[in-house]
């Protein structure tokens, strides 16, 4: 099958160019096109002018988006993948909200099949086809589609219903940000009874509190600037915010998440918004002085 790929951001460039060495016929755009014209030079995939060229010609379209607003953009509009006549599955592996998803649905032409399969895991799991997808849908549903999951990620588990894939995701990301928020208290409480950063992240490490993205993220924790940026306070706090209405729209109580929240918000206010989210460690060490 021909496969559209909208979105090439920090994660859907390893995303596209994965689906492209498995074999895949790979159609790419983005709205800067250098990105595109990149991948392309590398991959030899071919690059659509717009969402809908690319939807015109590919028979499954993959967007990789950072929210609703810009799913919004790519899928609507005379030039959006909605009004190309050849793709007739669009699978959205960003996180958005179900609300969303649910929209999206409803805009779609009749015959056209929307599966939300948000993505978890780092940029390097990204490039290493070892993401975890969780998709909105049936094992049935996602047969025909299997080859490309199996392409981009190490498992696929399927949620049964749509939306559901993006609730999950929304659910995992906001243990991870109070992770996040947790460790940076953790590594502060340590440093002021004066133990170097590294031997309490060190102990961090080595105790049953340890989740597997401090592993990962440990370079950021302990030497910010010397590492590029993978997942932004800005994401984070929008994260937090897609979650925070979700739960309230279902009468769930999150007050870890409120704090995490609003911290996040208070970080993006004090100028960390396009730091890593690993900085809400600098972040807590500034609030503590």
């Amino acid at each position: 099958m021909r496969v559209g790929f909208a979105g090439l951001g920090r994660m859907g460039g390893h995303m596209a160019r994965n689906l492209a060495t498995a074999g895949h016929n790979v159609t790419l755009w983005n709205r800067s096109t250098e990105k595109s014209e990149l991948i392309s030079q590398a991959t030899g995939c071919d690059i659509a002018t717009t969402p809908k060229a690319l939807a015109d010609l590919t028979d499954v379209v993959i967007t990789m988006l950072s929210d609703d607003e810009a799913s919004d953009t790519v899928h609507l509009g005379p030039e959006g993948l909605f009004e190309g006549k050849r793709a007739r599955v669009l699978i959205e592996m960003g996180t958005m909200s179900p609300d969303h998803v649910s929209a999206l649905a409803n805009a779609a032409p009749a015959d056209m099949v929307i599966v939300d399969a948000p993505v978890s895991g780092s940029t390097q799991a990204a490039a290493d086809r070892k993401l975890l997808i969780l998709a909105g849908c049936t094992v049935r549903t996602a047969a025909p589609i299997m080859p490309l999951f199996e392409a981009l990620g190490r498992e696929v588990i399927c949620l049964g219903k749509q939306g559901a894939g993006a609730v999950m995701k929304l659910a995992v990301n906001s243990l991870i940000h109070g992770i996040n928020q947790n460790l940076a208290e953790a590594m502060t409480l340590a440093e002021a009874a004066g133990i170097p950063s590294d031997v309490a992240f060190d102990s961090i490490e080595a105790s049953a509190a340890c989740a597997p993205m401090l592993k990962y993220r440990r370079p950021l924790y302990l030497d910010e600037a010397a590492n590029e940026v993978t997942f932004t306070v800005s994401l984070a706090r929008k994260d937090m915010s897609v979650t925070s209405a979700l739960a309230k729209s279902l009468g769930v109580a999150m007050p870890q998440g409120d704090v995490t929240l609003e911290k996040l918000r208070d970080a993006e206010a004090k100028g960390f918004a396009n730091r890593d989210m690993a900085s809400i460690l600098n972040y807590m060490r500034e609030e503590n002085q």
